[in-house]
């Protein structure tokens, strides 16, 4: 299993104490909001959601189970994660890391996460001119991004991937085969989508075969593993 994944999984273990033991700060069975350009050290809950309004500072870590996690545009925060629940990031964001598990990570526009974007049963969705300088991985679900940069690799196990017009990945894409970290899914051969302009520096990187679509103007560093680049559907256009 990748390291990316496997922090993933590691922070259930860490959310799921939290559930059991609640510390002295964490609110339980209430949300928490942390109010438009003032400033924190943090935010936890259970069973309930957090919210960092619009330009807010948060300079530790916001979490929660049984909650989502909402951070509205132009704030900054350390690490954000949740356990059933999704997260959702606005504009102009900066954050450290963002994780969930049971949940979908979306990172708006002009968004930059100076660590992982990780998710277990969930999707993530990465709009124009957001940037990841760590991984973005997830277990059962589809990630999407267009015009965004990730600076590490992009890993999957079960799950789609679009690398839309624009987007540049540094590392790999690597697509790992199932396993029992699959949770019980139904395994189903992925599509891969690398779109017009898309740049992935690295190589694509098969333990499984896929449904693989390179766009005639995209760059490509290699396919390795279970196929290679000949086996790969070139396109025009804006897709296949």
């Amino acid at each position: 299993m990748s390291k990316a994944i496997a922090k993933s999984i590691f922070t259930v273990g860490l959310l799921i104490l939290l559930m059991a033991v609640p510390v002295a700060s964490a609110s339980v069975n209430k949300s928490v909001t942390i109010e438009a350009g003032s400033e924190s050290d943090g935010a936890s809950s259970v069973n309930g959601s957090v919210t960092v309004e619009e330009g807010a500072v948060v300079n530790g870590e916001v979490s929660t189970v049984n909650g989502k996690v909402r951070i509205e545009d132009n704030a900054r925060v350390g690490d954000a994660s949740t356990v059933n629940g999704a997260v959702t990031v606005g504009d102009n964001v900066t954050a450290d890391s963002l994780e969930t598990v049971n949940g979908s990570i979306s990172v708006g526009e002009g968004t930059e996460v100076a660590g992982v974007v990780g998710a277990v049963n969930g999707r993530i969705e990465l709009e124009s001119g957001a940037s990841v300088r760590g991984n973005v991985a997830n277990v059962n679900g589809d990630i999407d991004i267009e015009d965004a940069e990730v600076g590490g690799n992009i890993e999957s196990v079960n799950g789609n991937l679009y690398v839309r017009e624009g987007s540049v990945v540094k590392g790999d894409i690597i697509i790992e085969k199932p396993s029992f970290w699959s949770f019980g899914q139904k395994s189903k051969m992925p599509k891969i989508m690398i779109g017009p302009g898309a740049v992935v520096e690295g190589k694509i990187m098969l333990e499984r075969e896929v449904e693989l679509y390179i766009s005639e103007s995209a760059e490509v560093g290699g396919v390795e593993g279970a196929m290679s680049m000949d086996d790969a559907i070139r396109f025009s256009g804006d897709k296949p």
